[in-house]
């Protein structure tokens, strides 16, 4: 991929179009814990059983089918404020409306009638998703897009830490529902952000029509992929970038008990600690796509992934041991956030800018589906084979990945999408 990459100075970490994406992150990440830790702990309290609320975690799949309706973010520009921002304006309202409803709501009185409150949440924050997304691919260059990512991540955890942390303890004074009301007039603020945001640049021939906007995307992205390794090489790419650490990260707390760490350790080391390497991780991961670009990120950020992989079978040789716990997770935490600030570039670099939202949300939905889906096997697996073997056949699944990005390395210097860089 080539850039300006020497005209690179630090002072663009402090350039608006980088602080947006950190505000515009945080509007993304405050709705998506209400419809899970907040509203988990909220039913609790209200003993409601705990087989309902395991089916309630069901209301996040608009997160993962967001690309069905996401071609309409493509198409209309309902309220004149460009695409982008008219339905960044609609689904931040319509998510306050929503969060307020489900605060009102009394889990007593009708499971049903949180589920679908919920799911009204769930709907609207996905949506806020893929235009958030859209909107930082065609506000940044193509080269800045891993540190946009990072300024992303950064907003989109801050709001996270606001709604899990500060929405429990916030509980305690003013009640759920109080916690919910703060929270739709927080979302509710964000709209003054979005109207004072500008809208990215003019698109050349956007979609005219709905057939366009809903076929359009799929058959423009593999054609345009079919030169270049093919589109399917790619997408594989995307699905197996991340699954061996996905394997690994899914069984970790069971592993911790069962070596020896306690809760309280396990918060402490894991949950806290590692939150700094994960953060600094994200920034690393943007930095380098930027200086060495994207293709050296990936490939780097890919290795050392497969190699913290690794680490956590020595602890399981290792046994309880809470300084090589806090090596492993740290260098874990690391190379996560490396590998998601690169992988975010890199679905970015891969959409065309005039159906950013349709393909960055087709894309994303393929990233999380290891998350989602894959790892369902993963404690059979552990009862077969046990931790040791179970970690290395998750840092051996790492290679493929590796051997796919290679397949299409050309490309990254010989194709770009249509209008791709700002």
């Amino acid at each position: 991929m080539t850039s300006s990459l020497e005209s690179f100075q630090w002072r663009v970490l402090v350039s608006r179009r980088f602080w947006l994406a950190g505000l515009m992150g945080f509007a993304g990440g405050v709705p998506l814990l209400l419809t899970l830790t907040v509203l988990q702990a909220w039913l609790k309290a209200e003993n409601v059983s705990l087989a309902a609320i395991g089916f309630l975690g069901l209301v996040g799949l608009p997160y993962n089918l967001k690309f069905l309706w996401a071609p309409l973010m493509d198409r209309f520009n309902p309220l004149g404020l460009g695409r982008r921002r008219s339905w960044l304006v609609i689904s931040q309202c319509c998510l306050a409306a929503g969060i307020a409803i489900l605060g009102l709501q009394d889990p007593l009185d009708g499971i049903w009638k949180v589920a679908a409150a919920a799911c009204l949440v769930a709907f609207f924050s996905a949506t806020q998703d893929v235009v958030i997304d859209a909107y930082r691919r065609e506000s940044l260059a193509d080269a800045e897009q891993g540190l946009g990512a990072s300024m992303y991540t950064y907003g989109y955890r801050l709001g996270m830490l606001l709604v899990s942390a500060g929405g429990l303890i916030l509980a305690d004074v003013i009640g759920f529902a109080g916690v919910y009301l703060f929270m739709a007039t927080l979302m509710l603020s964000m709209v003054v952000i979005t109207i004072l945001a500008p809208e990215p640049g003019d698109v050349k021939n956007p979609p005219h029509n709905l057939r366009t906007a809903f076929i359009e995307p799929f058959t423009e992205f593999f054609n345009r992929h079919e030169v270049s390794g093919g589109a399917l090489l790619v997408l594989a790419f995307i699905l197996f970038y991340k699954l061996g650490d996905n394997l690994a990260s899914h069984m970790t707390i069971p592993f911790y008990l069962e070596t020896g760490f306690s809760n309280t350790e396990i918060g402490t080391v894991v949950k806290f600690f590692g939150v700094a390497p994960l953060l600094f991780g994200v920034f690393i991961g943007g930095v380098l796509t930027l200086k060495a670009g994207l293709y050296k990120a990936l490939i780097i950020s890919g290795v050392l992934q497969g190699v913290s992989t690794a680490g956590f079978a020595v602890l399981s040789m290792v046994g309880y041991n809470l300084w090589w716990l806090a090596g492993v997770v740290a260098f874990e935490n690391l190379t996560q956030g490396m590998g998601t600030a690169a992988l975010l570039a890199l679905m970015a670099y891969l959409t065309d800018r005039r159906f950013t939202a349709t393909q960055f949300a087709m894309l994303s939905a393929l990233a999380t589906l290891p998350r989602v889906v894959l790892t369902a096997p993963t404690g059979w697996m552990v009862t077969q084979i046990g931790w040791v073997p179970f970690f290395v056949f998750s840092t051996l699944v790492a290679i493929p990945g590796l051997l796919l990005l290679l397949a299409f390395k050309s490309w990254f210097h010989d194709h770009t999408p249509a209008d791709a860089s700002t």
